[in-house]
């Protein structure tokens, strides 16, 4: 709990200064593996007109540089490497990962684990290695081939991940079926924690991966009760109080408002949240979003809500990044200023 209040009193720092706490980057547009429902590569990801797999994509010196003086330049405290497949830039990373712990970040891999994984990476500091499973071994093989459970298993060893599992209406179909997932991943040494996500659509989707209602209120139901038996498994009750009553837009959405999203090139913006396009709110399970609203539901002393302090330090902050502008490039501030801008 104590390093939870530390870390929320980091980030309003950032906040008041006028600066995101939190920075998602899309490391490569890469990736071996074609996941149907995968959003990095929606049409609309990126806001329409070009799609992830035609951004310009670094590598070598150049994506180490760049992404140096991105992180000097933004100070986040909070750093998430996702794709494309980040794995594929395993070179690069090698160099880049121990630096940013060095520099006091934390940083999130997020992985399908579709190669080996540096043993070294075990030992790094702030560092945190989330690997997508999305159900148990025949789901997955045939959504995530070649990320396979043979290759998942063998190149987790040595390591202490996070599983993170996105919930889809197929798993949903079959009673028990969450259950025997978390007593499969539990029972491995690897296993350090197990999140669990909603499938998010996007508007107009239709796709066999989309909750209905009732499903989304069994799934709620089933994480209650797995948590009770299952330690591993992360999902506090205001979490799972989020899922079941969503954010209803970005403005509404703390992860949205506190992260910076950005492409391979490292500077085109993903928007409104690192899932892009026209993510539908009100059905969204994303577990960064639920976990950071529900921590702004939280009421402190006296019944004020963190998250009205968090959209008025938001207001704060973009006053304090509009007054070190240049006077001359300054354009009018919105009466409304729901998200930070770098």
């Amino acid at each position: 709990m104590e390093s939870i209040v530390r870390g929320i009193f980091a980030a309003w720092g950032k906040i008041l200064a006028g600066r995101h706490p939190n920075l998602s980057i899309e490391i490569t547009r890469e990736c071996p593996l074609r996941c149907a429902g995968c959003y990095a590569y929606g049409e609309d990801h990126l806001g329409g007109g070009t799609v992830l797999r035609d951004v310009r994509d670094l590598r070598g010196e150049r994506l180490v540089q760049g992404v140096l003086r991105l992180l000097r330049r933004t100070k986040p405290i909070h750093v998430s490497l996702v794709g494309g497949e980040p794995l594929v830039r395993y070179r690069e990373l090698n160099e880049l990962l121990p630096r940013m712990a060095a520099m006091g970040i934390h940083t999130q891999l997020v992985t399908s684990a579709v190669r080996p994984i540096p043993l070294e990476w075990a030992s790094l500091r702030r560092f945190q290695l989330v690997v997508s499973v999305d159900g148990l071994q025949p789901e997955h093989d045939a959504r995530r081939a070649p990320a396979t459970y043979e290759r998942v298993l063998k190149h987790i060893a040595g390591h202490q991940v996070t599983v993170h599992c996105t919930v889809t209406r197929q798993m949903v179909q079959r009673k028990g079926y969450l259950r025997e997932f978390m007593r499969f991943w539990s029972r491995l040494p690897e296993t350090k924690r197990i999140w669990v996500s909603l499938y998010t659509p996007q508007h107009g989707e239709i796709s066999a991966e989309r909750l209905l209602p009732e499903d989304r209120q069994q799934v709620v139901k089933d994480l209650l009760e797995l948590r009770e038996a299952f330690p591993k498994l992360e999902t506090a009750k205001g979490l799972l109080g989020v899922y079941a009553k969503p954010p209803q837009s970005p403005s509404d959405c703390v992860f949205a408002k506190t992260t910076q999203c950005l492409s391979p090139d490292l500077s085109s913006r993903i928007e409104p949240c690192q899932l892009g396009g026209k993510p539908v709110c009100n059905e969204c399970g994303c577990i960064a979003s639920a976990g950071l609203k529900a921590i702004g539901r939280h009421k402190l002393p006296g019944g004020l809500p963190v998250g009205s302090v968090f959209d008025a330090s938001l207001r704060l902050g973009a006053l304090v990044r509009w007054l070190r502008e240049p006077a001359g490039q300054r354009q009018r501030p919105k009466k409304t200023l729901p998200v930070l801008q770098e």
